[in-house]
């Protein structure tokens, strides 16, 4: 996908001269075709969740289902993530990663920090797909497992459904774009560009004056 993409923006132009992104072909593709979850999974990921429930104390789940009883979204929090939640949840990292399961769906993952500044799981989750109204339900089902209490700020990366799903679910919470994704997009977005170069060299020093180098790097 990323390859096709990438061809329509040569085609085009530039960036500048395309009106969707990436993630937008990703979105309608998945929805053209059918989820690759079968009829039992739905079931089966039901089942084994409320097993863990009866030994995982504070365990939750949930669980959204297309019109065909199909498994659309998944949801699951550890009882310890909920706890770690209510010490260092003011702010959280989500994002979602690709191609890391066997039903190729994107996974979820909400992450803090805690008082060691060890990265720490707060919730995670398997979506259908990312545009708003899966990041809505998934938003509002990490909100009702965690009683109600959203973060004062929320980093991602830019991709406008997540934007739009924040301003929906958490309207009061400070919405900032993550360095490092930043900073992986500079190449593609500006080398074209004769201060290229400067601005890689400008960005750098403010990374590095935030972030340790092997964080950058």
């Amino acid at each position: 996908m990323h390859k096709n993409y990438y061809t329509l923006v040569v085609e085009a132009g530039g960036y500048e001269n395309v009106t969707f992104e990436e993630k937008d072909c990703r979105n309608l593709v998945e929805k053209e075709r059918h989820l690759k979850l079968g009829e039992g999974d739905a079931m089966a990921i039901q089942s084994y969740f409320s097993k863990m429930q009866k030994h995982n104390t504070g365990f939750f789940f949930n669980i959204d289902l297309d019109k065909e009883g199909r498994l659309k979204n998944v949801f699951w929090v550890a009882g310890r993530c909920r706890e770690a939640y209510k010490e260092f949840g003011e702010v959280i990292t989500f994002d979602t990663t690709y191609l890391t399961n066997k039903y190729d769906m994107p996974f979820a993952l909400f992450v803090g920090v805690n008082h060691h500044g060890q990265s720490t799981l707060f919730g995670c989750g398997l979506v259908s797909n990312e545009d708003t109204q899966t990041f809505v339900w998934l938003f509002r089902t990490w909100l009702d497992c965690m009683g109600g209490c959203a973060p004062r700020s929320i980093i991602t990366d830019q991709d406008s459904s997540m934007k739009s799903a924040i301003e929906i679910v958490f309207p009061d919470a400070k919405h900032r774009w993550c360095l490092w994704h930043i900073m992986k997009k500079i190449p593609e977005k500006l080398r074209g560009y004769k201060e290229y170069e400067k601005i890689k060299s400008n960005l750098k020093r403010v990374v590095y004056d935030t972030q340790s180098p092997a964080e950058f790097e």
